[in-house]
């Protein structure tokens, strides 16, 4: 047993290669998961870095000068983030004010909708249906309570947020500016032969550039379409249900299921089993299949293809490891890992030798 160990251990591990991309790989993911709240910031513009990187190549290409470049992407980031901050979140914190005053009347519809079960299906007691209404207020009790300790919370959350809305947009002006210079510090550490862990950095940098960058367009695409479609049907809470809908794609598969509950209950609450119920519920199947089968290919063509099984796993566990973090980059961390294992060199064993010299 010890030889065998032995043996598999010699095959896989006596590249120093090997060795040293291992250590650095335990090591990011261990300063990662240590100071996940405390990087929160560096993460944030690391992502909107990799966005702007697109932009800003074509604008070298064009004009010839990165310094340039990056300071015209940087005033139009930072353009973007104000009509975000000052136009579209009132907005949206104005259809979450609406939606929670509707709650009470949403609640009672539902009650009374429960209550008439038993009399048309015999196989429901009136029993499960108490218990499952008085479950029902509990949670909506609990909610409660978390949104009054979120509001009790608010001043140090917003003392918190106006620290991020200031040092990330500092750190992508700065990570675009100096790209070069920081990747080649961090080089500086690395020993010289490393060109297992170079091989693996360039898929990987090509990889996570693709995927927030299609991911980005993804969110904006999907939550424009169903903006245009929710407010042309008349449904309430068209821009916060629109942007619901656009930040479930960060979640392929398990995202589209569970926002579907909200888009269809709110649209149930409003209009009942109708005509206009039907037309939007098709309307959000047709939006749903044109993001699988149109959107996702054309944007993601360029980004290594997972199974859908391996993605779901990459959610749940770098999800559970890293929280939003890790759902996020659950794609580009499973592509990591399958670029590792096919990166990955192994010395044939005595037997292998062997056979292959006979």
């Amino acid at each position: 047993m010890i030889k065998i160990i032995n043996n598999w251990f010699q095959r896989h591990f006596s590249d120093p290669q090997v060795v040293f991309l291992v250590i650095f790989l335990v090591l990011s993911f261990t300063i990662v998961l240590l100071f996940n709240d405390t990087l929160t910031p560096v993460f944030s513009a690391i992502v909107i870095a990799y966005l702007l990187e697109g932009i800003v190549a074509i604008f070298s290409r064009l004009i010839k000068h990165r310094l340039a470049s990056v300071i015209l992407v940087f005033v139009g980031f930072l353009a973007s983030l104000m009509i975000t901050l000052f136009v579209i979140t009132p907005l949206l914190w104005d259809q979450i004010t609406d939606l929670i005053s509707d709650t009470p009347k949403y609640i009672e519809q539902g009650r009374q909708l429960l209550l008439r079960l038993p009399q048309n299906y015999n196989f429901i007691s009136e029993e499960s249906i108490t218990v499952l209404i008085s479950q029902i207020q509990s949670e909506v009790t609990s909610m409660g309570k978390t949104v009054l300790t979120f509001s009790l919370n608010s001043i140090q959350g917003s003392i918190t947020i106006m620290i991020y809305l200031i040092l990330a947009p500092l750190l992508v002006f700065f990570f675009l500016k100096d790209k070069e210079k920081i990747l080649n510090w961090f080089l500086h550490f690395f020993p010289e032969n490393t060109q297992l862990s170079t091989r693996v950095w360039e898929e990987m940098d090509q990889q996570i550039g693709n995927y927030v960058r299609g991911k980005f367009w993804e969110i904006t695409i999907i939550s424009a379409i169903c903006f245009t479609t929710f407010t042309f049907l008349g449904l309430k809470y068209a821009l916060l249900i629109s942007f619901l809908v656009g930040l479930s794609v960060v979640v392929p598969y398990i995202g589209a299921t569970l926002v579907t509950i909200p888009v269809a209950l709110i649209a149930f609450f409003q209009w009942g089993w109708t005509s206009d119920f039907a037309w939007l519920m098709i309307a959000y199947g047709i939006i749903q299949a044109l993001d699988g089968n149109v959107i996702v290919p054309l944007l993601f063509s360029e980004v290594v293809n997972l199974h859908p099984v391996a993605i779901i796993v990459a959610i749940l566990f770098f999800g559970g490891l890293w929280g939003f973090w890790g759902i996020f980059f659950a794609i580009p961390l499973g592509t990591l890992v399958n670029s590792v294992i096919r990166a990955w060199p192994s010395i044939p064993d005595e037997e292998e030798l062997s056979v292959s010299e006979s």
